[in-house]
């Protein structure tokens, strides 16, 4: 497997990081590819030694995928689990669970580490997590620890110092929307007669006084608001709603129900099963939308979903990221056949968005976030003031020009978007335009080969490899589909393979190339090798691409 070069150079300046310090943190939002990059520095750390690494998890449900997507990127490295089934350190790396690895008789267990990775690395001021660092560095004072997270900066304001002296790296959410791993959010902030009342709510250690959230945003007039301008703005998209207390949610649930639409509720006191089924309901699209009470807002993920709600406010930027991080995921449509997404519609009826401006978060080891309202800016259109980062905005829908910026102005998370010719070069690939008309791009390795294609104001990505048959890995924006094949192109390939300035490429076509191309294609005499190769993958797997695209195409316009 090749990782994107951003990958590469996290995981770089993550090893440069722990040889300097013997501890670093790495800073990446959802859709970076924390596993990927995470596995790919315990392969660097452990490459060419007998050294022995730990990877640290709070969750199990996903210990077998991380385990698969480790293997993809270290094939050579042994691997072995601790949770609550499974005990064996055998593995040059093993993926424990703290929760199982936190008791003592597994903690006397744990043999002398070289390296210790720690996933949700935020999680490291909790006494378990202490414990089991502790453990390590007694069992070995030189072992390096890791972390990685999407968000440093904890509600309750513990610093993470006390693990981590430096911050190696961080990847922005603006990075990945522009490289086409995350969509846009679209923010509206709305005020249904609350905003006034919620700004005198006190906040207690961990957040607002969600009593006082309850007693002012839990009425029926405010939720018919709520329920009139969503579906004004996102009636017809898979939502998550955000809740202050369990009756709030009970209400709005009912609120939802009773206006047509299918709706679900999970919250902390529900039992597993009645969770997961009603969550399931959701994931198949059985109900349009899920209220939920903390309970939703990390570790989960819905790709259709792309509208969040907050009817909360958080007094904490890492909240209001976690909330609004659950409808930016892309789709993948053979997970979801005919569903297109381009962006995700954020309507907030509390003051998350006045409170903390954009999405992005300046990472404080010493727990200190800034106090205070973030800097904001006046509409010319209405007059409304509203965060400095907004490009839109929300009340009025004007829209502010990146050239208007003045001088000190904090730059729109839109304007991080590059232009494709840099993510082109970014690529570990070369990218040909097949046909000279910019609708039709393709790219080859040595096992697979990835394209973009447009048909019907879409874009479509698909993916072909060794062994495999062609498949549809992306429909909507030519960025997100070219992201989606160039993932492709790097899950299939290796560094080995990855052949996009070999001398080779620049050759002239073969006669034998030549031979199977159509006749107008022969008579050009600048046809490169690489050019006829991508050409040949085109002819031989058009038909499959031509059914693929076709009937995405056909599917995206009956939904």
């Amino acid at each position: 497997m090749l990782l994107r070069p951003r990958q590469k150079v996290f995981v770089e300046r993550a090893v440069d990081a722990l040889d300097e310090h013997g501890n670093t943190l790495g800073v990446a939002p959802t859709g970076a590819g924390k596993t990927i990059m995470l596995s790919g520095v315990v392969g660097r750390m452990l490459e060419g030694t007998d050294a022995k690494a730990a990877v640290l998890a709070h969750r199990d449900e996903l210990t077998a995928q991380n385990v698969l997507k480790f293997a993809k990127v270290n094939p050579k490295i042994s691997t072995s689990i601790v949770d609550s089934r499974t005990k064996s350190w055998r593995g040059r790396t093993t993926f424990a669970m703290v929760p199982t690895l936190a008791r003592s008789a597994n903690l006397d267990l744990l043999p002398a580490l070289d390296l210790l990775v720690i996933d949700e690395a935020h999680h490291v001021a909790a006494d378990s997590y202490r414990r089991i660092i502790d453990k390590a560095r007694d069992r070995n004072p030189d072992v390096r620890v890791f972390g990685v997270t999407a968000t440093p900066n904890r509600g309750d304001r513990r610093g993470l110092r006390p693990v981590f002296s430096n911050v190696a790296d961080q990847i922005s959410i603006g990075e990945l929307i522009a490289s086409g791993h995350l969509v846009p959010p679209r923010t509206f902030v709305i005020d249904v007669g609350a905003q006034e009342a919620l700004k005198s709510v006190r906040k207690t250690v961990d957040d607002f006084d969600m009593k006082a959230v309850d007693a002012i945003m839990n009425t029926a007039p405010i939720t018919e608001a709520v329920i009139r301008h969503w579906r004004e703005k996102a009636g017809d998209r898979q939502t998550v709603v955000f809740c202050s207390t369990v009756d709030h949610a009970r209400n709005v649930t009912e609120a939802f129900r009773d206006d047509g639409v299918a709706a679900g509720m999970v919250h902390g006191d529900m039992g597993e099963a009645e969770r997961r089924s009603v969550l399931r309901a959701f994931e198949k699209g059985d109900t349009q939308v899920i209220v939920n009470v903390a309970v939703l807002t990390e570790g989960w993920d819905h790709q259709p979903t792309s509208c969040v709600v907050l009817l909360r406010p958080s007094s904490y930027k890492s909240t209001m990221i976690q909330m609004v991080g659950r409808g930016l995921r892309t789709v993948d449509p053979g997970e979801f056949p005919g569903v297109v997404k381009t962006d995700c519609i954020v309507l907030d009826f509390g003051t998350s968005t006045l409170l903390h401006g954009c999405l992005e978060q300046d990472v404080n080891l010493d727990g200190k976030t800034g106090d205070g309202e973030a800097p904001t800016k006046d509409c010319p259109e209405c007059a409304a003031q509203v965060p400095l980062a907004l490009r839109e905005c929300p009340l009025c829908g004007y829209l502010w020009e990146s050239a208007g910026l003045g001088d000190g102005e904090a730059t729109p998370l839109a304007d991080f978007v590059m232009s494709e010719i840099d993510l082109l070069k970014r690529s570990s690939f070369r990218w040909c335009d097949l046909f000279g008309d910019d609708a039709a791009l393709v790219a080859n390795g040595f096992s697979a080969w990835g394209g973009i294609f447009f048909l019907h104001g879409r874009w479509h990505a698909v993916g072909g490899a060794k062994g495999q048959r062609a498949r549809l890995l992306a429909v909507g924006e030519r960025t997100v589909c070219l992201a989606a094949a160039d993932d492709w192109l790097n899950e299939n390939e290796t560094d080995e393979s990855a052949h996009k300035t070999r001398s080779w490429l620049n050759q002239p076509a073969t006669e034998r190339q030549l031979q199977y191309l159509p006749p107008q294609f022969r008579q050009d005499f600048g046809l490169t090798r690489y050019q006829a190769s991508a050409l040949l993958t085109f002819q031989f797997n058009k038909g499959a691409i031509t059914n693929l695209v076709a009937s995405a195409a056909d599917i995206g316009r009956a939904a």
